[in-house]
């Protein structure tokens, strides 16, 4: 006698046509104890496998069993954690890791002027999780050198981030989650792809900072941001990926969109200008890298009224909420491409009209 599938037990169980005798219903129990018990045992061997895994700098990361002890040296980091599923295994981060919400509860044993490696050391991490810094590069030694692991975690594309969000999991032992959470930022990322495919090309300057003026190069994930939404970075081709560029260098490059991810504060009466939390907004922000661009009104980003802000959090961080952020890119470029008809339209009335 063939034994029907366990998810199809219930119907069968409940069907006037035929019902399984005693000695069957035992069968189903006791396979499903089985294989319930096989896959416990399955799992429980894995949780103990040693991991060998290559980080974005190419070295090789090798844990006896999944790290149970992680602390986090760079926000997005502590956000891919957290969205791994590994968020119960970090014991502390830096300054600036304040989402989700629980990461501020968190320790900080580094920020800006740089790393406490006595509280690191004292925490006894199974692993340090940091992005790739020159100034720091001594500070990585010396923790490996005392036999802590460091993994970097530097994506340069969008897709980078659902592979990191995978590793991740390996690294703590939330495979399930991070799969899943992977899973998840690909099918957001492939939605915008297939909405702004084939949309007309639109020059971008990206404004890190006015004070000086700092862009992002091509090998930035920014750029990759800008690509999925139709943008060009005009700054793509530049050596350094954080350069610092000039008032003639951005007014030669005639950019039709110019993007401020400048950490600004907003206006009290924000809501008046039709501008909603969380999208990106237009040149009534108090923000003063857009502002000194009216200076310029040649520059087609000015002429066409295409001065956007996107909070920084949104766009600066190799995370799961950089898609927030692109969307919001996507969107101000959209509004770009409309004005662009919009004027080329009253060119022509003006035109035949003369």
């Amino acid at each position: 006698m063939s034994v029907a599938h366990p998810a199809l037990a219930n119907s069968v169980f409940e069907s006037p046509r035929k019902r399984w005798p005693r000695w069957c219903c035992a069968c189903s129990a006791a396979l499903q104890f089985a294989v319930g018990a096989l896959l416990l045992l399955l799992a429980t061997r894995c949780a103990a496998a040693p991991i060998e895994l290559r980080d974005d700098v190419g070295q090789v990361l090798r844990l006896p069993q999944p790290a149970q002890r992680i602390v986090s040296l760079a926000p997005h980091v502590t956000e891919l954690l957290f969205a791994a599923g590994a968020g119960p295994r970090v014991v502390a981060v830096t300054e600036f890791s304040d989402f989700p919400p629980d990461a501020r509860k968190l320790p900080r044993v580094g920020g800006s002027s740089g790393l406490n490696l006595e509280a690191i050391v004292a925490l006894k991490p199974n692993v340090v999780i940091a992005m790739e810094s020159s100034q720091r590069a001594h500070d990585f030694a010396k923790l490996r050198r005392l036999g802590i692991p460091v993994f970097i975690s530097q994506p340069h594309r969008l897709l980078d981030i659902a592979t990191t969000l995978r590793s991740f999991g390996v690294i703590a032992g939330s495979e399930i989650e991070a799969a899943r959470a992977a899973h998840n930022f690909e099918q957001r990322y492939q939605s915008l792809q297939s909405q702004y495919a084939g949309r007309p090309t639109v020059p971008v300057f990206l404004q890190v900072w006015h004070q000086p003026l700092y862009t992002v190069n091509g090998q930035h994930v920014i750029s990759d941001v800008l690509g999925l939404c139709g943008g060009r970075n005009v700054f793509a081709n530049l050596p350094a990926i954080a350069p610092v560029v000039s008032v003639e260098s951005v007014l030669a490059a005639q950019p039709e969109a110019i993007l401020s991810a400048a950490e600004v504060q907003r206006k009290e009466n924000t809501a008046a200008s039709g501008a909603n939390e969380g999208e990106a907004l237009p040149n009534d922000m108090q923000d003063p890298g857009l502002q000194m661009w009216l200076r310029w009104p040649s520059v087609p980003a000015v002429a066409n009224h295409n001065l956007f802000h996107v909070p920084p959090d949104l766009i600066l961080r190799h995370s799961p909420r950089i898609l927030d952020g692109a969307t919001l890119v996507c969107r101000a470029l959209e509004q770009a491409r409309s004005r662009r008809t919009s004027i080329k339209t009253k060119d022509s009335n003006s035109k035949a009209r003369d």
